[in-house]
């Protein structure tokens, strides 16, 4: 499908890859590793026609369709989600106005017996069949089942996409891509923003739908599950292993053991000549031998050994006054966009010196709360910032609202005051960007790299209060690592937003679960809080199948003591547990079926499709018919897929 034959980038006469080489092959499931600013986006980018390299070449099958998901999104905020997702069939809107332009032509002309009357007849014929053959007008009801399946309303169609927080917004790329069903996918970082069910639903699409793809992430557990085959990128190098992550994990080790070895070999005999030559130089009965050691040392190869990234990234937050006892106090504070309702009547009481995280699905309102407490929109209620607060603040979008067209050590400098000013260096040197990397220009920056500058800024101001919404995105997992302890060893009070169940685990003492525009208190841990939902799932099971769905037992207080949901749990039966697992089975029954169906009516497709490829079967009418029917019965198969595999994650959740 695609090539690259001795591919590299250079960028001031510094190499970010050489001579780099494989081949994408059809099915192919790629994770491109390598550590933060080693080139993946960039090769991305090159992938997807997006970019030149400094030399080489990229060889692309004729006709080959790919689909690019960026780290950093640009959608415009004049759009609705429908436009938004609508932009996908731009060619087929162009043809509609094509054909009605040439129907009014054909109305209006009455010479049908001249040559131009038959050849505008042949032309609107061969059209018209074309526009049939890509869904025509269908393509609405396929783009509608499509942003469904992905989770938004029907009400969500004609919302300005400005109203969606970052994970819907990447769901709206998401669809595009879906209904472009390109041969290649080149998805850079496509977790991040992401929550659980949606990670899943990607995982399920890629294994099951998806054509090839190779992709970005430093979500360990999602590249496992999609991928079977992993490209490094290190030492400015291509290594091809034709395994998973994991797997890739030990044969890399493996190598480095290797060549470590080799090169522990080869430096004793380099020290071994070096000692001979320079013990025997002036003995001239040794001459030959010294001359023939010295050419050997000048013909033999160095051994490298595969790049470890052992820098390190210390984070160390200064020291601040003191805030006051309750740094943040919501009273009934509530947020509303037009008629769209985000939460109301969250009333919380944030502790000097705790550490919390907001969770919950995206759009929920996590975020929207953090721009409340930022006083970055308006909101009904009473919400009180603690006497002497300062706050760090780290938006989603904190890398992208970075200057592109100044250095990294600018962006440092113009922040930075008094005698920090003498300390940039240094500073820069600990985030990882020693060297040249400060004189690189931000926008030639990975996200990773953005993300670290971005944290910097961060750090240069003495704070109490850290608000950090989604952190860990764009970094690597030693990076993680070490922010989750400067956060520990942090004094001050830290809210933090994320999805990384990882991340979180040791570092919050409570947690704020944004659902159904309600905010929920839970005391523990971010797995005491994952335990306490799946209770609360078996509870809301006993309740719908035993019919206690009552208004009165909805009004139940929301928060209930771990004793309570455990006596709740105990009373779901075992006829009802056993009764819950054949709806499972009916349901994944009802899932196999439709895919199935869907592969049958695939294959058929694409037979009429080559069949089609030849002059006398784009001349065949029924043909062309048999092919709208089989396009028109994958699209309700497909729906039916969907309504089952929802079905199914409803009775597992």
């Amino acid at each position: 499908m695609i090539s690259i034959d001795k591919l590299g980038v250079e960028f001031s006469a510094t190499p970010l890859f050489l001579n780099a080489s494989f081949v994408v092959n059809p099915k192919d499931r790629i994770a491109l590793v390598g550590k933060n600013g080693a080139g993946k986006s960039t090769m991305l980018k090159i992938m997807a026609g997006m970019q030149e390299p400094t030399y080489g070449q990229v060889s692309r099958q004729k006709d080959i369709t790919i689909g690019y998901l960026p780290q950093v999104m640009v959608l415009t905020d004049s759009r609705t989600v429908m436009e938004e997702a609508e932009t996908t069939f731009a060619h087929i809107s162009e043809m509609q106005k094509r054909l009605d332009n040439m129907n009014d032509e054909i109305a209006r002309r009455n010479d049908y017996e001249s040559e131009s009357y038959m050849a505008l007849i042949e032309r609107f014929t061969h059209e018209n069949d074309r526009f049939a053959m890509m869904g025509g007008t269908n393509y609405h009801a396929e783009l509608e089942r499509t942003l469904q399946g992905l989770g938004f309303r029907r009400a969500d169609f004609d919302r300005p996409t400005a109203e969606f927080s970052g994970g819907w917004r990447m769901r709206i790329e998401l669809a595009k891509l879906l209904l472009q069903k390109p041969d290649l996918l080149l998805l850079d970082e496509p977790t991040n923003h992401l929550d659980i069910g949606s990670i899943q639903w990607l995982e399920r699409f890629i294994k099951e739908r998806a054509n090839a793809v190779m992709l970005v992430s430093h979500d360990r557990t999602f590249i496992n599950n999609v991928t079977n085959r992993t490209i490094e990128i290190t030492c400015h190098r291509i290594n091809d292993y034709k395994v998973k992550y994991d797997e890739y994990i030990k044969l890399r080790d493996e190598r480095r053991e290797q060549q470590k070895r080799a090169y522990d070999n080869q430096q004793k005999e380099i020290a071994d000549i070096k000692q001979f030559i320079e013990t025997f130089r002036y003995k001239p009965t040794k001459s030959n031998q010294v001359q023939s050691r010295i050419k050997m040392l000048e013909k033999m190869v160095p051994i490298e050994v595969d790049e470890v990234d052992t820098s390190s990234l210390h984070l160390k937050f200064p020291p601040c006054l003191r805030s006051g006892d309750y740094p943040i106090i919501c009273d009934k504070v509530a947020k509303n966009y037009d008629h769209h309702l985000v939460f109301s009547n969250v009333s919380l009481t944030i502790k000097r010196g705790e550490k919390v995280a907001f969770v919950g699905n995206n759009g929920e309102g996590k975020s929207t709360l953090v721009k409340c407490i930022m006083r970055e929109i308006p909101f009904d209620g009473t919400l009180t910032i603690g006497h002497n607060v300062q706050i760090g603040y780290f938006a989603q979008n904190q890398a992208q609202l970075l200057d592109g067209d100044i250095t990294v050590f600018d962006t440092i400098d113009q922040v930075a005051k008094g005698d920090i000013r003498l300390k940039i260096c240094d500073i820069l040197g600990a985030f990882m960007f020693g060297g040249e990397a400060s004189d690189k220009y931000v926008k030639v920056l990975s996200g990773g790299e953005r993300s670290r500058l971005a944290m910097i800024r961060l750090l240069l101001e003495p704070v109490n209060l850290l608000i950090l919404d989604e952190p860990t995105n764009h970094l690597d997992i030693q990076s993680k690592d070490v922010l989750k302890q400067a956060i520990k060893d942090f004094d001050g009070t830290a809210i933090i937003v994320s999805h990384d169940r990882d991340f979180l685990d040791g570092l919050v003492d409570k947690v704020y679960e944004f659902e159904g525009g309600k905010v929920r208190e839970h005391i523990g841990g971010i797995y005491d809080f994952l335990k306490k939902k799946q209770i609360e799932s078996l509870n809301e099971l006993g309740r719908n199948m035993s019919g206690e769905g009552s208004p009165s037992a909805s009004a139940t207080p929301s928060v209930q003591t771990s004793v309570e949901k455990q006596d709740t749990a105990a009373a779901l039966s075992y006829a009802e547990q056993k009764e819950h697992n054949k709806l499972i089975k009916r349901a994944e029954k009802a899932v196999e079926a439709a895919e199935r169906k869907v592969t049958e009516l695939e294959r058929q497709i694409a037979a009429i499709e080559t069949k089609l490829a030849t002059p006398e079967g784009a001349n065949d009418t029924t043909l062309c018919t048999k092919y709208g029917e089989l396009k028109s019965q994958l699209a309700t198969a497909e729906d039916e897929w969907t309504e089952a595999s929802l079905e199914l994650e409803g009775l597992k959740d």
